[in-house]
């Protein structure tokens, strides 16, 4: 079952500031994060997000598995992400 993705505002104002060939490259994995996001996500400690890693960059997603929805939260490049 595939799941859909859906993105909050800063999650695509952040999406939009970045590099034309990055944001294709985190679209094409969310393509592929959408048929089995359980393979590519990680919990993240002490909090209710899960990242995805896309080189350099990271994706704080919020699964609700009955729904079957990920919600990008925030993304940005791994020093900045976690502050």
């Amino acid at each position: 079952m595939m799941y859909e993705v859906l993105f909050t505002e800063t999650a695509l104002t952040q999406l939009h500031k970045l590099d034309r060939s990055i944001q294709e490259r985190i679209i094409a994995i969310l393509e592929r994060v959408r048929l089995s996001p359980e393979r590519y996500l990680r919990k993240l400690k002490g909090r209710p997000e899960y990242r995805l890693r896309v080189g350099d960059y990271r994706l704080l997603i919020l699964v609700d598995r009955d729904k079957q929805i990920l919600y990008m939260v925030e993304v940005g490049h791994r020093k900045n992400i976690y502050k």
